[in-house]
């Protein structure tokens, strides 16, 4: 199945626009639940005002916040799928770059020294791409547009096995106090486990923008992700960091295999207007979705 790049290029720049107008129904209906089991009364009230902010926003094709954040694509490569790498690489930068342009779009992306701007949400290094692959026929884009609020609050702490499980879930509670309010919760609270460094910082953001509803493939990483979700929202801190019981949507926990002298645990959280849009390739055309 051949891609042609220009149509890469479109489909690049129809993600990013998506992305920051419609919020995906896993994170609506996340919304609901929390509204529907809130005690508090003002961080009641609080969730009310963010809900009536997406239908708002989305009932006038409005951003849904003015962060448009650092521009990321997940590309997972299928058999038979034919069109070179570079190409398809360029072809998503130039969709971002049209995206911020075209739309047109706040550039939130700076050169780290300079901290000039080029207004076109890439630079060095921006937007990152990562690839991945499958066994279907099929090519998918999936474009995440992460907010500063809550890229800031990342950790990651070199473990000591020895300290065990418990020595994870401190960690990870301590994260979302530090963090309180300034992720604009309710958030997705994404914990990596195991492998290197950069690996583990790499799965936490993988556990952060993953769909509310899906589990970790591992039974043992499940179990955590269940005992941390009731814990982090017995700690008070609430939509917004206002108070109430509804502090995350859920903790999602990724894990890998790592050395056994040591355990690295990240965190990586994403804020309440979880936001992604995705499109899939195959031979009947473009289907996009989230």
């Amino acid at each position: 199945m051949k891609i042609d790049p220009a149509q890469v290029e479109e489909v690049a720049r129809e993600l990013y626009v998506r992305a920051l107008k419609i919020l995906p129904p896993d994170i609506k209906r996340g919304f609901a639940r929390l509204d529907a089991t809130e005690t508090d009364a003002t961080a009641k009230k609080v969730l009310g005002t963010m809900i009536t902010n997406i239908r708002v926003a989305e009932e006038t094709e409005n951003l849904l916040c003015q962060d448009t954040g650092i521009p990321i694509y997940n590309v997972t490569i299928g058999r038979g799928v034919e069109i070179a790498g570079t190409e398809l690489r360029d072809a998503i930068r130039r969709g971002c770059e049209r995206a911020t342009r075209e739309h047109p779009l706040r550039s939130s992306v700076v050169h780290p020294i300079t901290r000039r701007n080029e207004h076109t949400s890439c630079g060095a290094g921006v937007p990152p791409i990562h690839v991945d692959f499958c066994d279907e026929e099929r090519l998918v884009i999936e474009m995440i547009p992460k907010g500063s609020g809550s890229e800031n609050n990342s950790w990651l702490k070199m473990a000591v096995p020895a300290d065990g499980v418990n020595a994870i879930k401190t960690f990870v509670i301590d994260c979302v106090l530090e963090a309180g309010g300034k992720t604009c919760p309710p958030t997705i609270v994404g914990v990596g486990i195991g492998g290197t460094s950069d690996l583990c910082m790499a799965l936490a953001k993988r556990a952060a923008t993953r769909p509310l509803g899906t589990s970790c493939a591992d039974p043992e990483g499940a179990a955590l992700e269940a005992s941390l979700t009731e814990a982090v929202n017995g700690l008070g801190v609430g939509p917004q960091g206002l108070g109430g019981d509804s502090t995350a949507f859920a903790v999602h926990v990724e894990i890998a295999a790592t050395h056994i002298t040591m355990n690295p645990v990240a965190v990586n959280m994403q804020c309440h207007s979880a936001r992604r849009a995705s499109a899939s390739f195959t031979r009947a055309g473009v289907e996009y979705g989230f």
